[in-house]
């Protein structure tokens, strides 16, 4: 064994003389090449909060969550976008005039527990629709990414004349174009009367979609068998969770908040909740979850505040903080596996059943003309959604 360790060490020598004596260079390990960052969606969403919207409002609190689903089936170069979500009213009297009747309600965040919540606090009163003030509004208002290749879009939802206040659309557009952002406008009511009170003509010119939506039709809720498993997936989800900061009890107490929400108003959108919940990309709470924080910083338990952690851990050591921590995040990753999957088996329960009930295949909602624009618009940015 010695004497062939010895011809073998030797015949390498060899072949590295033989390489340099001819001019060829020993072969090098292929470099390690760096993950591209991870593609961002920025979609900001302008609600028509006028006498008539009570239906678009109920849409939205229940349709947000499948909004977020689609995004999340979303690659590029198999890697999931980052997804931030703003969100404005338009239309109501009581907002300051000089603004338009404008208000933000969320400004572009990640915490999808917040914009739920908000969704659900909104409430409509009669005023004046200013579509040209509320785009122009949250193009200058909102940090909108630089970077061309990032999809960005304004999703307005609204009824009466497109044209009123004195910001015309067209300024709103200009800017769009600037940022790269793609404006597409749902008119609540028929498409042609739509089209006579100039919605069109803010998608033309942002380039983006103009549709319309029964604002008034209800919302698709299918019992499925996995329901309830779902939702015996997600308590089991929202134990694993540790609070920390200063927002940490409160935020878990959102969780569960919005959680409960959803689930009254409407059993479909609760399961599309829990099914977010399970996508790390998309339900990210590092700022009050040690879990969520620990995946994004390894050393956080080090220097986190151990008075604000939970009372059964603030008498622990951070050493043994790490395991429970290490222990809960091995544990939600399983959890979140077991969604994952039910999660699919119950969307292939509705997607058949609707193609039962023939006769709501036409319904257009807000749910199902966002999603269908999302998927047309994401193809330009180079996103592939399953």
């Amino acid at each position: 064994m010695h004497t062939l360790n010895k011809l073998f060490a030797s015949s390498l020598l060899i072949a590295g003389a033989s390489a340099f004596m001819f001019g060829k260079e020993a072969p090098h390990p292929t470099p390690h090449l760096p993950t591209p960052p991870a593609k961002k969606v920025q979609v900001a969403v302008l609600l028509d909060v006028s006498n008539s919207m009570d239906g678009l409002i109920d849409q939205a609190k229940a349709q947000l969550w499948n909004m977020v689903s689609v995004l999340g089936k979303a690659t590029c170069n198999d890697v999931a976008p980052t997804v931030e979500i703003a969100l404005y009213e338009y239309g109501r009297p009581t907002n300051d005039a000089r603004s338009g009747y404008v208000k933000q309600i969320n400004y572009f965040t990640r915490d999808l527990d917040e914009v739920s919540r908000n969704l659900f606090k909104l409430t409509t009163n009669g005023g004046d629709e200013y579509c040209g003030h509320v785009m122009y509004t949250s193009l200058t208002s909102l940090e909108w990414d630089a970077n061309p290749d990032n999809y960005k879009v304004i999703f307005i939802a609204g009824n009466e004349d497109f044209l009123q206040g004195d910001i015309p659309f067209t300024k709103a557009c200009t800017e769009a174009k600037k940022k790269g952002v793609t404006i597409n406008t749902i008119y609540c009511g028929d498409r042609m009367q739509g089209i006579k009170e100039h919605w069109n003509l803010g998608s033309e010119c942002g380039t983006g979609s103009y549709t319309n939506i029964n604002q008034n039709a209800q919302v698709l809720d299918i019992p499925t068998p996995y329901d309830t498993i779902l939702f015996q997936l997600n308590i089991q989800l929202n134990g694993t969770y540790i609070g920390y900061g200063q927002s940490g009890r409160a935020s878990a107490s959102k969780q569960a908040e919005v959680d409960q929400l959803n689930y009254s108003n409407n059993k479909a959108a609760a399961a599309q909740r829990v099914a977010v919940k399970s996508k790390k990309q998309l339900y990210d709470n590092r700022n009050w979850d040690l879990v969520d924080a620990s995946d994004a910083d390894a050393s956080v338990v080090d220097k986190v505040d151990m008075k604000t952690l939970p009372d059964d851990l603030k008498d622990k050591s951070r050493s043994e903080v790490k395991q429970i921590v290490a222990t809960k995040s091995k544990e939600r990753t399983a959890i979140q596996k077991q969604i994952s999957e039910v999660s699919v088996k119950r969307e292939a329960y509705i997607n058949a059943e609707k193609a039962r009930r023939s006769a709501n295949k036409n319904e257009q909602t807000l749910e199902t003309e966002i999603e269908k624009i999302l998927r047309q618009q994401a193809k330009k940015y180079n996103l592939t959604i399953q």
